[in-house]
């Protein structure tokens, strides 16, 4: 092994202040290094948030994938109900009630282990977010509340599947 021995104070370059080249050059890498550090935090926590997204969004559509099949059985559902309701009002229909009450509640069972439920609307606040107002009339009831339901509006655990149809109260007639 070669000792090198320290050389003279002549020979050691004066510092002028100025940056050398190879200094330049180290700043110029560490920034590039400082660019491409951040640019590789940033695509991973764009890639964890697609992640993220496509897991919600694959829930979600688990969740709902009943939803366009329940929402044709909803017509059916109101049919049947009106047939009932026709049956009941009809005499010597006892026993022709009797077994489409257990159909219909066998039907509102199903649709409730899917989780769907009925709106509330008669004597409610009028929300636009769940009813759809057909008309308005006045009445004793509340100015803005349900006076009538006209057809049943469910939805499907939070979301809207069909809005409720109904008559909104526009206060007492003056």
């Amino acid at each position: 092994m070669k000792k090198t021995e320290p050389k003279p104070a002549d020979e050691i370059p004066a510092s002028t202040g100025e940056a050398t080249p190879a200094a330049e050059e180290v700043t110029d890498f560490q920034a590039e290094a400082a660019r491409f550090k951040d640019l590789a935090l940033r695509a991973q926590a764009d890639l964890d948030n697609y992640r993220k997204r496509a897991i919600r969004d694959k829930e979600d559509s688990i969740r709902y994938a009943n939803s366009s099949l329940l929402e044709k059985l909803l017509p059916v559902l109101d049919n049947f109900e009106l047939g009932l309701e026709a049956a009941r009002s009809a005499p010597d229909t006892a026993s022709i009630v009797q077994g489409m009450a257990m159909v219909e509640k066998q039907l509102q069972d199903f649709l409730k282990s899917q989780g769907v439920e009925a709106i509330p609307a008669e004597g409610e606040v009028f929300d636009p977010a769940r009813h759809e107002a057909v008309a308005q009339e006045h009445s004793a009831v509340p100015e803005g509340h349900v006076v009538r339901l006209l057809r049943k509006g469910y939805k499907l655990k939070d979301r809207l599947l069909r809005a409720s149809s109904v008559t909104v109260s526009k206060g007492a007639a003056e």
